[in-house]
């Protein structure tokens, strides 16, 4: 049996190691100091690492790896990361056979331009990198609102109980823009308050999941007509067009404090 174990980094950044009591493959390895402590200290083998894009802090790691274990390394076909040795894109699907995990590959760019995002369909887990999270999505530092809006719908079709282990502890934040957004979405004010009990207690907010997401997070609920009617009335929009609403909602989640 498959297990995700969950190993912290930085100031809120999650690393996932998915095992299965012997071999583990990490997700966006930004650091390799937390991983190889926690590999040692679970007794587990490294035998694959797997990248969703390229920044620092989803990479960083991976040379340290390199030298301590020689493993494939999967990455984005469409962005340049020198390490991977398995370019990927949509239609691509992995097999490892240690641990036993299929994975397919789902283009999902915005937050970059050729961010990919990794789904377990028999498990049930979604690792999407910095594409969706609890309660929000990413910035969108290379992608257009266009492609955010495509790759967010992609995932939103995905099964309402698929898990989702997105990379940064953004939960809270996220969650009191969200009911910013929309003051009279009763879902959101009852998972803020569960969310808060949890990191209170120094708990994780992740992993979330696809339906929890539909019924809390702004963006993929910007087609709904009071999320428009509450951007006009606080000056961010002038167009009710959605694509001119989600880009109004991502500019507002910006510059929100």
């Amino acid at each position: 049996m498959l297990n995700v174990l969950t190993v912290p980094a930085f100031q809120d950044n999650y690393l996932w190691l998915i095992h299965d009591d012997k071999h583990a493959a990490v997700v966006d390895p930004g650091d390799a100091a937390p991983i190889l402590a926690a590999l040692e200290e679970h007794r587990l083998s490294l035998a694959a690492i797997l990248l969703t894009h390229h920044h620092a802090d989803h990479v960083g790691g991976v040379p340290d790896l390199l030298r301590r274990y020689r493993v494939p390394v999967f990455g984005p076909r469409n962005e340049a990361i020198p390490q991977v040795t398995h370019a990927v894109s949509e239609g691509d699907a992995i097999r490892l056979d240690t641990p036993n995990l299929k994975l397919e590959v789902l283009d999902v760019p915005g937050h970059t331009r050729g961010h990919i995002a990794y789904f377990a369909s028999e498990q049930g887990w979604l690792f999407c990198g910095d594409t969706l999270f609890a309660g929000g999505c990413g910035r969108l530092f290379e992608g257009t609102p266009e492609q955010m809006i495509a790759s967010l719908a992609k995932l939103a079709v995905l099964p309402d109980k698929t898990q989702i282990f997105c990379a940064h502890e953004y939960t809270l934040a996220n969650l009191r823009f969200a009911r910013e957004v929309e003051p009279e979405n009763l879902a959101i004010n009852t998972r803020l308050q569960l969310e808060q009990a949890k990191r209170d207690q120094g708990q994780p907010t992740v992993p979330s999941t696809i339906g929890l997401e539909k019924s809390t997070n702004p963006f993929l609920r910007y087609r709904e007509p009071g999320i428009a009617d509450r951007l006009l009335a606080t000056g961010h929009l002038s167009d009710r067009e959605p694509i001119a609403v989600f880009a109004a909602l991502r500019q507002w989640k910006n510059s929100y404090r």
